[in-house]
């Protein structure tokens, strides 16, 4: 019975201190919240029933952001689409953005035109505060392999964000 209250008391600080690391995470990866919120409920369901596999309480974080990266995998394998008639669908008035709103917005879309080896060490970091040893961990690659796709990564993401006629 010890163990139990050991457990759970383990998993409820796991819960309390990375639930918005996931959160933000998982809302890069989907950009909607509710199927982020779907989703950081599914990895805490998954690590609650796993619990007792997590060996080292420093690799919590990494273990978490595992779970959630693989539940996402899965929505897509069990993904249909859903048809929507074109009449109910409203158009966004675009005046209604913030320059905040405009500039995430084009980050986000210079992000998403990094190359998958780029751009998932850069969220990895930028996101939620990896070092380059943790995200070599993360992602199963060499520390210096990591540290080189970072760099890449950033002065690509310069290039993408830097003014068309900044470079004249």
């Amino acid at each position: 019975m010890n163990k139990e209250k050991e457990l759970k008391q383990q998993y409820q600080l796991l819960v309390k201190q990375y639930h918005g690391d996931l959160y933000r995470y998982g809302y890069w990866l989907t950009n909607d919240k509710q199927v982020t919120e779907d989703l950081v409920q599914e990895t805490f369901l998954r690590a609650w029933r796993a619990i007792d596999q997590l060996a080292d309480i420093n690799a919590a974080k990494s273990w978490l952001i595992t779970i959630l990266r693989r539940e996402n995998a899965r929505r897509f394998e069990r993904k249909q689409l859903s048809l929507v008639d074109i009449d109910d669908c409203e158009i966004a008035d675009e005046q209604d953005t913030t320059s905040t709103e405009i500039e995430n917005d084009e980050l986000r879309q210079a992000i998403e035109m990094l190359a998958p080896e780029y751009k998932e060490p850069l969220v990895l970091q930028a996101l939620l505060g990896f070092s380059g040893d943790e995200i070599s961990k993360q992602l199963g690659l060499n520390k210096n392999t990591v540290m080189t796709r970072l760099f890449r990564a950033k002065k690509q993401l310069a290039n993408l964000l830097m003014p068309k006629n900044a470079g004249q």
